[in-house]
């Protein structure tokens, strides 16, 4: 009997423990409008006032969302959305068109894109997908038909808008911005970038037809609303079924954000970058070591987490190497110090190399150039080193310039940690000019 309660309760625990990673992942990962908006009030009603008078009152319009990368856009943008879709009247009406800089990379995908969204393919057989020309004919003819009183509002969400900027002739936003200015169906046209300068990047013609609203999202919070954000994005909902699980879990995340540990681990992130995505990357790393046996989130688990986050890359690709290649980055160092930073050749590092060999010739093996060579051309596809000129460019590979993508310190920082690296490597890595 006791076994079988064990089971069961052993069986509640996981199933607990796995809603509140479910929950929590859902909040960092997907930008769910289901918490609260933090420092963009001023943004947040502005951009539901703009909205409300396309969707409700039919008046057509546009305006950017400008902030750096992290800072919430899409996140302001969903939250406004969210509170419009609860209205019946913008349920049933409003028409959105989702387009990405980064997916549709011309014009003509991104036409094609629309008359998907707005279910216009089948408008008039294949036409629709003739030529570009067509299409887009069509498609501004079906928007200039309307009027304010009957048509339904069409949203047009350009994320990387900076990218469309870039496509030949800025046809596309010159139509769109073109169609929120006529007083026919209630066109808005909102932008996402990244780029402060954008409205240098618009053609004149453009330019002269766009609103200028522009609305700025900058990480403008000190670090007492950065650690209200922490405990904000840790706390469980009250509707979670759990209730003294709940109590508990909020009490430990309060207890946290006091810890002085945790704190020192937030201000150094909070210090390095202020954008939200950073901290939501922090806490999906603590949230991942939550288990049946450690229900908790402790400061030991953010201190390990904030290791994982700001861990060198590249010097962990230097713990992966052989013997051999972490001898020709050294010589690599050392070319760097004599010649100020100059690119060097396969045939210079060679050289290096083999001074060094014939200096500790009982301890170090003499490889043929060959399998130097197979190291090198190794190094290059890891990109610790990249050609100056292309790998084009007519020369024997021997005497192609290169330039070392490692600085001294991520060297000698994955030399201290690499494993049974022989001594005499370590002692040639630390001489300052080698022996020349």
């Amino acid at each position: 009997m006791s076994k079988r309660k064990s089971k069961e309760t052993s069986s509640v625990n996981e199933e607990r423990i796995s809603q509140v990673q479910r929950i929590l992942r859902e909040r960092f990962c997907h930008q769910c409008p289901n918490g609260k908006l933090f420092g963009v009030q001023l943004q947040y009603k502005h951009l539901l006032e703009l909205l409300k008078r396309t969707i409700i009152h039919g008046e057509s319009n546009s305006a950017l969302i400008i902030g750096p990368r992290g800072s919430g856009k899409t996140m302001l943008l969903n939250y406004v959305l969210k509170e419009l879709m609860e209205v019946k009247q913008v349920r049933e009406n409003l028409l959105q068109v989702h387009l990405n800089g980064l997916l549709q990379t011309n014009d003509k995908i991104a036409l094609k894109e629309i008359t998907r969204q707005l279910q216009m393919e089948n408008v008039v057989g294949d036409k629709v997908f003739g030529s570009f020309a067509e299409n887009l004919a069509f498609l501004l003819e079906a928007l200039k038909k309307g009027n304010r009183d009957s048509s339904c509002p069409v949203l047009f969400i350009l994320d990387e808008f900076d990218l469309f900027v870039h496509h030949k002739n800025q046809t596309l936003l010159y139509n769109l911005f073109d169609i929120s200015q006529s007083a026919q169906t209630p066109v808005t046209v909102i932008g996402l970038t990244c780029r402060q300068d954008i409205l240098e990047l618009l053609e004149k013609r453009v330019k002269s037809r766009f609103s200028h609203r522009q609305i700025y999202l900058l990480n403008s919070f000190d670090f007492k609303q950065y650690l209200k954000i922490f405990k904000e994005q840790l706390y469980l909902p009250a509707e979670f079924p759990y209730k003294p699980f709940t109590q508990k879990w909020n009490k430990n995340v309060q207890s946290l954000s006091e810890d002085r540990t945790v704190q020192d681990v937030l201000r150094n992130h909070f210090h390095c970058s202020k954008d939200l995505r950073s901290l939501h990357m922090l806490l999906m790393l603590a949230l991942s070591s939550i288990t049946v046996s450690h229900p908790f989130m402790t400061g030991s688990d953010l201190l390990e987490a904030s290791k994982l986050c700001r861990m060198d890359s590249k010097a962990n690709i230097v713990h992966g190497l052989s013997v051999l290649e972490i001898c020709l980055i050294i010589a690599m160092k050392h070319l760097n110090d004599v010649y100020e930073g100059e690119p060097f050749n396969f045939q210079m590092v060679y050289n290096e190399f083999q001074k060094f060999i014939q200096r500790k010739a009982h301890s170090m093996y003499n490889f043929e150039k060959p399998v130097v060579m197979k190291a090198f051309e190794h190094l290059l596809q890891l990109e610790l080193i990249k050609p100056i000129e292309g790998l084009s460019v007519r020369a024997q590979r021997e005497y192609l310039l290169m330039k070392l993508l490692l600085d001294n310190n991520q060297i000698m920082d994955a030399l201290q940690v690499y494993p049974n690296c022989p001594t005499d490597v370590k002692q040639w890595a630390t001489s300052s000019l080698s022996w020349l």
